[in-house]
């Protein structure tokens, strides 16, 4: 008798699960979800993009997949990206709350905050103070070319060795934006640069990987001790160092005379210490971790994207190499300005960030109310992956779309151009915070590194291996370069 009650019990929990993954109506259509696992064997957890694509193909631009009994929306191509992001973008601009890479991060950051009034307000800070901290300033410029210089000694120092250049661009971009934050650089055998590297590129891996899809199917799986947990473990663990940079600032800060961007917030704490506002203390922990994790992955594997297809396409890196002198001629150092006199060099630039679509999936985003894509009914609440992969290399909207090629962003008579289809910063409310900072470092390291030193493929090392490592950010696989100096133009 008790066992057929269990029994009956089971199919009646299997029957509601399987009514809860049915579509709505007018919902997007997709492939058939099974009860509990939805449609996670639809998809290759290490791995998905090939079949959000194979999926694209057979239901469209707007389709629908359930995570466990949890409805998502896929949504593909620059027509059907720009009305969610940008035309409709205040029923398109949540986050959803109930994922894993919220858990980890205790939803105290900017980048995954939910829309409203909190998050209006830290975007805000965060844009108006990174302004002012000299995006487009000299200020800011001098900083790149400052940390720039570390990079030159070192690769100097390799003129004919073989060297592997992802922990050197790693340190260079997390240095940088810790300027920015913090007011300083780390030397890169110091502990804190190497630990919070390690711990950001762990948990890129994480959070796109197969663990962190199975945590957001599956929640009874939630507080067992599986490898996910290593990602709330990383993020203590950069809390803890950030921590007591936080409590010197508050130390040695003058008020009303800012430094960086902690004296900055701390600054703001004090003007809204009784108005009730979001900002806290603890906040601004999570902010600057997430404002570095954000300044540091995206820029450095953009970085490294570039100098491998440069070296595998030496007549390009040439190419560059002549404009450069042409333009900087007897200049000390490059100015973001020149990027104006230099359109190959932006087009490579911004070819480089097409192919390397570093952040493939966007960062999701959820609906704010019941609202309508393309013709199809979303409530309120459903997850949105924006798959930007279908962007950067749609048909229709690049000369070469699947390949390495400047000229997609070059008109006929040689001008640098770029076509709406271009948003590997995603684009709306929720666009890169750090958009200004990365073009301003992409330009100045890139410019600079190229007037100075050829980068060669190593004879014994074989073909470039162009296919990335998948995580939230998209990484080129490990390699090596040779480098020469160049003599003198």
């Amino acid at each position: 008798m008790f066992v057929s009650i269990v029994l009956l019990w089971l199919c009646v929990w299997v029957i509601i699960l399987q009514l809860k993954s049915r579509r709505p109506k007018n919902f997007p259509p997709g492939p058939p979800a099974l009860p509990i696992l939805g449609n996670i064997l639809h998809l290759r957890l290490e791995n998905p993009l090939q079949d959000f694509e194979r999926l694209r193909k057979i239901y469209g631009n707007v389709y629908s997949l359930y995570f466990g009994p949890k409805p998502v929306v896929v949504i593909s191509g620059t027509k059907a990206i720009k009305e969610a992001l940008v035309t409709k973008a205040a029923d398109f601009s949540g986050r959803p709350q109930d994922l894993f890479v919220n858990d980890a991060t205790q939803r105290k950051g900017v980048i995954l905050a939910d829309y409203g009034s909190s998050w209006r307000e830290h975007r805000r800070f965060a844009l108006m103070t990174l302004r002012n901290f000299g995006l487009g300033k000299n200020s800011m410029e001098e900083r790149i070319h400052k940390e720039l210089q570390y990079n030159i000694d070192t690769l100097e120092k390799s003129i004919g060795k073989t060297l592997s250049p992802q922990i050197m661009f790693h340190n260079m971009a997390s240095n940088v934006i810790c300027q920015v934050l913090f007011g300083r650089r780390f030397d890169y055998d110091d502990e804190f640069i190497k630990t919070i590297v390690q711990c950001f590129t762990e948990n890129s891996k994480i959070a796109n990987g197969p663990w962190a899809m199975l945590y957001d199917s599956l929640p009874m799986i939630r507080n067992l001790p599986l490898p996910f947990r290593k990602a709330f473990k990383n993020v203590v663990t950069c809390q803890n160092l950030a921590i007591p940079l936080v409590t010197k600032h508050k130390k040695t800060r003058v008020p009303g005379e800012p430094r960086d961007f902690v004296d900055c917030y701390l600054d703001e704490l004090d003007k809204r210490v009784d108005d009730g506002s979001s900002f806290s203390e603890d906040r601004l922990i999570m902010y600057i971790l997430d404002l570095h994790f954000a300044g540091t992955d995206t820029t450095s594997n953009t970085l490294l994207t570039a100098f491998l297809y440069l070296m595998a396409y030496p007549h390009i890196q040439e190419r560059c190499q002549q404009e450069i002198d042409r333009v900087l001629q007897d200049k000390h150092q490059a100015s973001f300005e020149d990027r104006h006199s230099m359109p190959y060099m932006q087009a490579v630039i911004h070819e480089v960030q097409r192919i390397a679509n570093t952040v493939p999936l966007s960062v999701f985003h959820s609906t704010t109310k019941d609202t309508e894509l393309m013709g199809y009914s979303i409530p309120k609440g459903t997850v949105i992956i924006p798959n930007l992969t279908t962007v950067l290399n749609e048909e229709g909207q690049w000369k070469s779309p699947h390949e390495f090629n400047p000229e997609n962003f070059l008109n006929d008579q040689g001008e640098f151009v770029k076509p709406e289809a271009f948003m590997p910063f995603s684009a709306g409310p929720r666009m890169c915070l750090g958009e200004g900072l990365a073009r301003m470092e992409l330009f100045l390291i890139m410019v600079t590194l190229l007037r100075k030193f050829k980068f060669i493929w190593p004879e014994d090392a074989g073909k470039p291996d162009f296919t990335p490592v998948y995580g939230v950010t998209l990484t080129p696989k490990p390699y090596f370069m040779k480098v020469q100096l160049r003599e003198k133009q």
